[in-house]
Formats: C-alpha cells, sequence, structure tokens
C-alpha cells in the first residue's frame, strides 16, 4: 500500500448548505486508479460531497486537499442533467468544444490540439459519429455521453459523475457504464454518485455507503 498515489484528502470535512449540514467530519481519501462509487439514499449527502470535491461548494469546516501534483484543471465533473441541457440548440462537437471555454476563460476561437482532444473523448465514449449531430435531438443515452465527453475533456486525472444513467434506458445504461469502465481501464480515476448498487458492486473498486459513512474496499 505504500505506493498508493493520494489524489483527494478530506480531514474533518463538514459541507452543507446554510444551517444544515449534510457531510460531517468526515475522513477520507480518494487514491489515484480508484472506481469509487458512492451510494446512499436521497439527502444523504451524496452530491453535496461531490460538489465539493469538484470545488462548487465550500466546505463549512475542515479540508479538502489536493495531493499527488492533482490541480483542478484535471478534474472533470458531470452532473445530473437538467432540463436547459436536454435542449441544447448546439451540435455536438460544440458541446464537447465548450468544455475548453471554462478551462482557458473563454477563448474567442479552439486550437487544433483543442479539437483533436474534443475528438479523442467523443471516440472514448462512442459520440464521434454524431460530432455534427444537433445535441437536442439526440436520445437520452446519447446526450448523456456527449455530455460524457465534454467532461473528459476538462479531466486529465479525475472524473467525477453524478448519477450519469438517471432516466436512460437499460440498453443506454449498460452502453454507458461499459464506457466508464473503458476509460477506468485506460487510466482515469472515477468517482460516481450512483443508486444502481448492483453495479457499484460489479465495477468498483471502493464503494462509499453515505448511509453508514462508511468504506468497503475490494
Amino acid at each position: 500500500m505504500s505506493n498508493v498515489k493520494t489524489l483527494i484528502k478530506c480531514r474533518q470535512l463538514t459541507l452543507g448548505y446554510g444551517s444544515k449540514d449534510l457531510v460531517r467530519d468526515l475522513d477520507y481519501d480518494i487514491n489515484e486508479g480508484d472506481y469509487l462509487c458512492i451510494v446512499g439514499h436521497n439527502g444523504s449527502g451524496k452530491t453535496t460531497f461531490l460538489k465539493g470535491i469538484a470545488g462548487l461548494l465550500s466546505p463549512k469546516s475542515g479540508n479538502i486537499e489536493l495531493c499527488g501534483g492533482l490541480n483542478r484543471n484535471q478534474i472533470g465533473y458531470l452532473p445530473q442533467m437538467t432540463v436547459v441541457q436536454k435542449d441544447f440548440p448546439a451540435s455536438v462537437e460544440e458541446i464537447v468544444l465548450s468544455a475548453f471555454q471554462g478551462k482557458h476563460r473563454l477563448l474567442p476561437f479552439y486550437k487544433s490540439a483543442h479539437r483533436e482532444r474534443a475528438m479523442e473523448c467523443m471516440a472514448l465514449t462512442r459520440t464521434e459519429s454524431l460530432r455534427k449531430s444537433c445535441f437536442r435531438e439526440l436520445s437520452g443515452g446519447q446526450k448523456q455521453r456527449v455530455l460524457l465527453a465534454r467532461a473528459l475533456c476538462a479531466a486529465e486525472r479525475l472524473l467525477l459523475l453524478d448519477e450519469p444513467v438517471t432516466g436512460l434506458d437499460p440498453e443506454s445504461t449498460g452502453t454507458m457504464y461499459r464506457v466508464i469502465e473503458d476509460l477506468h481501464q485506460k487510466g482515469m480515476t472515477v468517482v460516481m454518485v450512483t443508486h444502481d448498487v448492483d453495479t457499484a458492486l460489479d465495477d468498483a473498486t471502493r464503494v462509499m455507503d453515505f448511509n453508514k459513512i462508511s468504506t468497503k474496499e475490494r
């Protein structure tokens, strides 16, 4: 275990909104190469924890430390899909490329390296054949894989996924899980919030149960 590289270190971490704490005094490490699935009932703090790691929510107390040379620009985040996202009037390629605006502060144009990376991410998520299609005309599963490709453009080392298969049919769900597992096998560290406990136990290297705030390693 001495050669395990820690990417995220949480110490006495408390996260919440207003006077309500959803994560309390949590000590936990996320390591390079993990496929960590976070399970638990609604309101247990799963999404709140993910937002904290993504840097979208500041700790109320304690801290989240980026370790092993990890920086924010190497973390990709796929939140739960919103109604607005489902109706984007843009091409798939434009959606995926838009990831670089967040990393490089609204570029006036995209460089060839950005387009090459976008094509790589579309290939990894099996969406390259859809690159010229209108996003809002895609199926739910296709849309979610496109948004995963967008998140991948930002994720060089760590990918955060918040219930990525919610609302998808069984076939699309299976495809999405296979894509995520492929990404993990290629070296991506994955942290995924899910209600699908069976799949979590099948694919994950670690499971974090927010009903108990305990962990199980395999």
